[in-house]
């Protein structure tokens, strides 16, 4: 076992720990006194909070002292916008004990070392995680590191040397009680399953029971999935992947653009937790042959969360894609969209026309559907008829009239379209133009009137007019509508918690095209992120849109009576100011929002 110094910080005496932090300078000694006068009434309130399942997820043993102290907020003496958290104090328990400090990434823990290593009461009352297991010496997360009997006791049970780790016991028991209640939920779930034969395996041809016969409803398929939700919500996920494999099941989320493996399920309990998530989707449980849609809502107190469901049959089973649809994330306000104030201007000119055509132009996962929802957010009120028709509806909102696309019983974006226009809109949003019925309608409707926002799938801005002419619109036509066309993308952020300054080498300003004046030497600066625990070790937090913008004025509408190419239209765009996307990144990248590496995944020139 790993030595250490002897006990000099008990976890539960606060005045000795209020002592500590004095000295590190985390709090004031007035602040401690108003502590040492407030503390019985904050205990009880606390202790009577975790008794009515308001502090789930902690310990329901003896409040420690670092967590009462936690609880008051005390700003910290000389930092700005900075209170005396958890974190703060286990990093003093941390120094004092000799032991490190870990912040906790959930992405980075085997849920099946931790369930089969120690049980869950045994973790919960001791505030104790298991993190890894590495030649016979067993990581562990503590809450309290002085407490040397549990040390003793976690090397007697488990059989390994233990390594500690100390982490805040918020952290720790969050993470228990997601961890054990999906794994424990999914193991029960297991056990009562017959395990029979796999009916959606195209390896197999035996085929036994019917979907509809599965017990989706029992208790323990119904937590996990939960679980499985509220995991994805705390780690700012946008999308969940269950992915059938011919053994497991494999358990993916998809974090700032990227997917993170997270467990895996006994293939026995996929189909269940399948038919769970269906069933709260009002899908078909018993179709699983075709592909699906449906869409779920949920949410706490707070706010509540848009989820929308598709299914598809793949070799080993059915596949279920969750995305998660953040209100305050898709419903924002133009100038938190991340505008620079030219572009700005230019947008907001754009939408406040009383008709014609606007596009917007990306990827799939380029972030036009918050761009778009948060301009219609903005045009919505009461003297205003805003109509929108979109495959799927991604979130309902009340302002607007939402039509989903249904071709199975003859709905289409054009068919739609047609209807709609006898609707009395004055707005009209288009979720895709996809053919050349979509694109004539959308088109007269900006000329008879309508302010009408629509996506293409194209590279950059000027591309969309191409676009539009493969579709069939006649230039005339085009020159008088398009009031200007938006392309974007969206880039990870360097995390601020571990943002350093390094430059540029020769080969990737030359790699971004950029004109350096001829004999210098000067280096250009740049940030980078060096991983933390914030971000999980990516250097990573979070995404900021490239905007680039086209405005319709009379030389376009030239060269688009003309139906000159992509390159002529962008060359005469550029010499009247516009920024292209990969411009737009190189100035983000100057600011430090971004990194190289993204700038150059990213956008292309």
């Amino acid at each position: 076992m790993v030595q250490k110094k002897e006990m000099t910080l008990p976890s539960n005496d606060l005045q000795s720990l209020c002592s500590v932090l004095i000295k590190r300078g985390l709090v004031a000694e007035k602040q401690v006194r108003e502590v040492m006068v407030k503390e019985g009434a904050q205990r009880q309130r606390l202790l009577k909070e975790r008794g009515s399942g308001a502090g789930q997820g902690r310990a329901r043993g003896d409040l420690t002292a670092a967590e009462l102290l936690a609880s008051f907020g005390l700003p910290i003496p000389g930092e700005k916008n900075a209170s005396l958290s958890e974190d703060h104090i286990a990093r003093v328990l941390a120094e004092e004990s000799q032991f490190p400090y870990k912040k906790i990434d959930p992405l980075k823990l085997d849920m099946k070392l931790i369930t089969s290593l120690l049980s869950r009461p045994f973790a919960r009352r001791h505030s104790v995680l298991v993190l890894g297991l590495d030649g016979g010496v067993l990581s562990v997360a503590l809450a309290d590191p002085f407490d040397l009997e549990l040390l003793e006791n976690l090397r007697r049970i488990t059989g390994y040397r233990i390594q500690p780790v100390v982490s805040a016991k918020v952290d720790i028991q969050r993470i228990i009680t997601e961890m054990y209640g999906f794994r424990g939920s999914v193991k029960a779930a297991a056990q009562t399953m017959d395990i029979g034969v796999d009916i959606s395996n195209l390896e197999q041809l035996v085929r036994l029971k019917a979907v509809d016969e599965l017990e989706a409803t029992d208790k323990h398929v119904v937590n996990a999935v939960e679980y499985m939700l509220h995991y994805a919500f705390n780690q700012r996920a946008s999308d969940i992947h269950i992915e059938p494999k011919r053994e497991i099941s494999q358990v993916r989320v998809r974090i700032d653009g990227l997917l993170h493996n997270v467990t895996t399920l006994p293939k026995v309990v996929h189909a269940a937790v399948v038919s769970r998530i269906k069933m709260m989707a009002r899908m078909d449980i018993a179709e699983k042959r075709r592909p699906q849609d449906g869409r779920i809502k949920t949410g706490d107190e707070e706010q509540e969360t848009e989820l929308r469901v598709s299914t598809l049959p793949v070799a080993f089973g059915e596949k279920v894609v969750i995305r998660i649809f953040d209100p305050t994330v898709l419903m924002q306000s133009l100038s938190g969209l991340g505008f620079y104030p030219r572009e700005y201007k230019i947008y907001e000119e754009f939408i406040s026309r009383p008709h014609g055509l606007v596009l917007v132009t990306g990827p799939t996962g380029s972030g036009k559907t918050t761009t778009l929802y948060s301009s219609l957010k903005t045009l919505a009120s009461p003297e205003v008829n805003i109509v929108s028709i979109e495959d799927p509806i991604e979130m309902v909102v009340e302002e607007f009239n939402q039509v989903a696309v249904m071709p199975n019983i003859g709905i289409t974006f054009a068919s739609a379209l047609r209807n709609i226009l006898r609707q009395d809109p004055d707005i009209i949003m288009v979720g895709e133009v996809r053919d050349e019925d979509t694109a004539a309608n959308a088109v007269q409707a900006a000329l008879t009137g309508h302010l009408v926002f629509a996506t293409l799938h194209t590279n950059d801005s000027a591309g969309a007019v191409g676009r539009m002419h493969d579709l069939g619109i006649e230039p005339f036509l085009l020159s008088s509508t398009l009031i200007g066309v938006l392309a974007q993308r969206l880039v990870r952020t360097i995390c601020p918690n571990c943002k350093v300054k390094t430059f540029l080498t020769p080969d990737q300003i030359s790699a971004m095209r950029m004109k350096m004046p001829e004999g210098t030497k000067k280096k250009l600066p740049v940030y980078m992120g060096e991983g933390c625990p914030n971000c999980r070790g990516t250097g990573y937090f979070g995404r900021a849109a490239l905007y680039e913008l086209l405005p319709v004025g009379d030389k376009i509408i030239r060269l688009i009576n003309q139906r000159s190419d992509t390159k002529e239209i962008m060359k005469v765009a550029r010499s009247d100011g516009m920024m292209t996307l990969r411009e737009v990144a190189i100035r983000k990248l100057a600011q430090g929002v971004t990194t190289f590496e993204e700038v150059i995944r990213v956008t292309t020139e």
